[in-house]
């Protein structure tokens, strides 16, 4: 039903819209029904996002509001107040999520699993702890004096840090003399939990924190005899690296310098146990140099709760999501050539649904055959033990001339990155770096062959871990009208200023953007004309300003526009007058949704697209991005399910109006509908039914 909405609410702020997408992570993880492991997951994934929001988002406004540019200035009522938005629901949800968490691990006891701290443990308990500090912690939790530290935001950050009250033991006439340390706990080295013996018919787990509570005599040992207090922290700090474009490193360089950088950039986030005793917090926020617009928050006694999306199983595997075993479409499992199959009929696969390794085929025949001679990928993200690369190193081996063009720059995955390009270069491949001021976040493969070329267009990363909880579409064609684009915007690469036109393909910066308000506009001629009339989509974020204003402008024509998205979404869904013609619907489940797909009526002869872009301003604007035609009947039925399944998801997909409310969409029909489900049972079927008709 559409509502009404003051006009100040039409355009909802990237950040804050960023919000009530994580919140919709943090309210799965209190939904009943998801298996009690999952919803831990879930916790710990809205957590990391936290952790990366503000080490990024939050940061760059605060830089901001730094800034003495003048225009910039002119915005800092308009940032400060964005801010104070972020914190309000960071607050309220930052309650709900401690709720949450006692919830799941109160109901986790129902099953036996239970967690323990260092004050509840018996005699067996208490000498595994000590045989465990000797075996595996001893060495790797070492104090600093808190005396000894000038400034503890130069420490690595979105780490847990214990501050520690050591107090000597006294006589009655004598002052107890204390102590404050510091340690950073070896999560890393040891995980951060810890299985204990078991006991009262219970698995018992421990956080690594108490873990280190009770071995404190131990770590302390040599000392006077002490009474221990310990607190625990964490600060998360900008993670925009600083370049110096003017000096004379080379790219590479460049990037190394930068990812270096980050570990000193300033603090803007610090989260610290409530019951820390208000002398010990005035001396840990007096050595942060937190400033009054940084958000510091009271919390739990345990920070840095990403951890719990590994927290162990104990066995209890039916307290996570059965296993969705990733099925093999049988075109890839022939005995004949692939990419002959490729030549004779566009492919696809849609992830996690059908395994990459059907892409790790393409690659791994394109790496063999002697007809192919050349082999051109972009690559974004990389796995930690990349097939891909592996891949294409057999290929260069093989006398096939490969090129990488590698994105530095792809946030958090710098040294990653740094590492595999140095590895392809030792291995003969010619790696290009991009271009400067365009991040390249197209997925593109292009293989050159003596028998017809064959392109490969993604709407996600050439990542095998990736591809198993984001769910994305790898297209794979030989048609030359595709395929000789797809070459040429790695031309454009090569020379980004040259004047490139593309006829197929939407890439950008180059012309994307206008062609998305050519399709739009399209439909709006039509709505207006009386005829037929729609747009679907299936995105990450929209926030472009001229994009929602131009979906404006078709609900107010009467074109029916339904969108599923997973993130950012600048635009009011259902508002009278303005975009009651417009329906929007974020889905979270077991599977990240990653896809990008648009789908135009343009007048009952449908235009399908998929790609790596969603309409942000920068993806639009400052990015090198491709969006694809889509021609195969078959993958164009495939996409317009999904698409659909999506829309009707009404056990996981909640309303996106704006306002943060995330109410989950009504049942229709006799029971609920989980697109995820539907979509992995459709695809089991059709497996069986090819088995069926082979055999």
């Amino acid at each position: 039903m559409a509502t009404k909405k003051k006009k100040e609410q039409t355009y909802i702020e990237r950040d804050v819209s960023w919000m009530y997408f994580n919140h919709r992570i943090l309210q799965e993880s209190q939904k009943e029904n998801v298996p009690l492991l999952e919803r831990l997951s879930f916790l710990g994934i809205y957590s990391n996002n936290l952790d990366e929001f503000f080490r990024v988002r939050m940061a760059s406004l605060n830089r901001l509001l730094e800034s003495d540019n003048k225009s910039i200035k002119k915005q800092h009522d308009s940032i400060r107040k964005t801010i104070a938005t972020i914190n309000k629901l960071n607050t309220s949800f930052s309650q709900e999520y401690t709720e949450a968490i006692e919830s799941v691990f109160a109901s986790l006891e129902k099953h036996d699993i239970r967690l323990l701290d260092e004050k509840h443990l018996n005699d067996e308990q208490k000498a595994f702890l000590k045989n465990f500090f000797l075996e595996k912690l001893n060495g790797y939790t070492n104090p600093i004096w808190f005396s000894k530290i000038d400034d503890i935001g130069k420490l690595e950050d979105n780490r847990i840090y214990l501050l520690i009250k050591k107090t000597e033991k006294g006589g009655l006439l004598l002052k107890p003399n204390s102590e404050l340390a510091l340690i950073k706990l070896p999560d890393r080295e040891t995980g951060r939990f810890i299985k204990v013996p078991s006991s009262d018919g219970y698995d018992n787990i421990m956080y690594l924190d108490d873990v280190v509570r009770f071995c404190l005599p131990l770590i302390f040992i040599g000392f006077a005899p002490s009474t221990f207090e310990a607190y625990s922290f964490k600060f998360t700090k900008d993670a925009e690296m600083e370049m110096d474009n003017d000096s004379d490193y080379g790219v590479l360089q460049k990037i190394a310098k930068g990812v270096s950088s980050r570990r000193h950039g300033e603090p803007v986030r610090l989260i610290y146990d409530r019951q820390m005793p208000k002398d010990m917090k005035k001396k840990l926020m007096s050595k942060m140099n937190v400033d009054k617009l940084d958000a510091s928050l009271a919390s739990s006694r345990y920070q840095n709760h990403k951890d719990l999306m590994k927290f162990p199983d104990c066995g209890h595997v039916e307290l996570k999501y059965p296993k969705w075993k990733p099925i093999f479409r049988s075109e890839f499992l022939g005995e004949n050539s692939v990419l002959d199959l490729i030549r004779s009929k566009d492919q696809f696969i849609h992830v996690p649904y059908h395994s990459f390794d059907s892409y790790i085929r393409v690659l791994r025949e394109a790496a063999l055959m002697p007809e192919v001679k050349s082999i051109k990928t972009t690559l974004y993200r990389l796995a930690k033990d990349s097939k891909v690369v592996k891949a294409l190193i057999c290929a260069a081996r093989n006398g096939k001339k490969v090129t990488a063009v590698v994105e530095l720059l792809a946030r958090f995955d710098e040294e990653s990155n740094i590492k595999w390009s140095k590895r392809m270069q030792e291995e003969g491949i010619n790696v290009i770096y991009g271009v400067e001021g365009l991040k390249i976040h197209s997925k593109l493969l292009y293989i050159e062959s003596k028998k017809g070329n064959i392109a490969c267009i993604g709407t996600g990363n050439f990542h095998e871990g990736n591809a198993k909880i984001y769910t994305d579409y790898l297209m794979m064609t030989a048609r030359p009208n595709v395929v000789s684009e797809v070459k040429k915007v790695f031309e454009f690469i090569d020379r980004p200023f040259a004047p490139f036109r593309f006829k197929e393909l939407m890439v950008s910066p180059n012309s994307m953007k206008r062609r998305i308000i050519q399709l739009i506009n399209n439909e709006i001629k039509n709505a207006k004309a009386g005829r037929e009339a729609w747009i679907k989509i299936k995105i990450n974020h929209i926030t472009e300003p001229d994009v929602v204003s131009k979906l404006y402008a078709a609900s107010q024509a009467g074109v029916k526009v339904d969108i599923v998205i997973r993130g950012n979404c600048s635009l009011v869904a259902g508002v009278e007058g303005l975009s009651e013609n417009i329906h929007a619907v974020g889905i979270i489940d077991r599977y990240l949704e990653h896809s990008r797909i648009l789908i135009f009526c343009n007048g009952g002869a449908n235009k399908y697209f998929i790609g790596s872009a969603d309409w942000m301003p920068r993806n639009l604007l400052n990015r090198i991005e491709v969006l694809a035609p889509v021609y195969d009947d078959d993958m164009k039925r495939d996409l317009m399910r999904t698409v659909d399944y999506g829309l009707a998801d009404t056990t996981n997909g909640r309303i996106v109006d704006g306002n943060g409310s995330n109410i989950i969409q009504p049942v229709v029909g006799d029971r609920p509908f989980r697109s995820q489900e539907e979509l992995y049972n459709a695809y089991e079927a059709e497996m069986k039914a090819e088995q069926n008709s082979n055999s």
